[in-house]
């Protein structure tokens, strides 16, 4: 039995969740997501609760029993106050932009990197190094900013690269120190 899965999701006013089948759909002032409910989880809406409970009919079901409860839990979070991811760019010359439906990346590549902006996702930049991206879907959102992150990760030597914001890079001596 999970803890997580046993506790029922609340809903704020102005968030409607509907259960159809395996698809649950949760609507809210910021949008609206879906997500495929895998067979053995039952979902249910009592009164101003959603309540995520395990058929008896599938013994394996337990595993995903948190899982679906937590994926809920922030598609109604998405849709009442949405998500935000910080990202910054520490190195000399780097800095983005955005251009139309494209993040424009100067990293010391001798080309512009160019990352598509999914569709849901806001992405804004300020002071030409850090760049916040916003929006309804947590799992989108990751993805959209793990990508950006991927491109130049930070160096251990330097701390050069893209990384979240209060993220601790641990920098190593160079070659020299170690032959004092």
């Amino acid at each position: 039995m999970s803890r997580k899965g046993n506790q029922p999701v609340p809903l704020p006013k102005g968030v409607d969740v509907n259960v159809n089948g395996l698809t649950v759909t949760v609507k809210g002032p910021k949008g609206s997501l879906n997500q495929q409910i895998q067979e053995g989880i039952n979902v249910k809406v009592e009164g101003d609760h959603v309540i995520v409970a395990l058929a008896e009919t599938h013994p394996h079901s337990g595993n995903f029993h948190g899982l679906y409860r937590t994926l809920i839990d922030n598609m109604v979070q998405g849709v009442t106050k949405g998500f935000e991811r910080r990202l910054e760019m520490i190195g000399v010359g780097y800095r983005a932009a955005v251009k139309g439906e494209l993040l424009d990346l100067q990293i010391g590549c001798s080309h512009p990197v160019e990352v598509a902006i999914p569709a849901g996702i806001n992405v804004k930049v300020e002071k030409n190094n850090i760049i916040i991206a916003t929006g309804s879907d947590k799992q989108a959102l990751g993805q959209f900013v793990a990508t950006v992150r991927a491109k130049k990760p930070p160096e251990p030597y330097q701390g050069k690269g893209i990384r979240y914001n209060g993220e601790f890079v641990r920098k190593k001596a160079g070659k020299s120190a170690s032959k004092k």
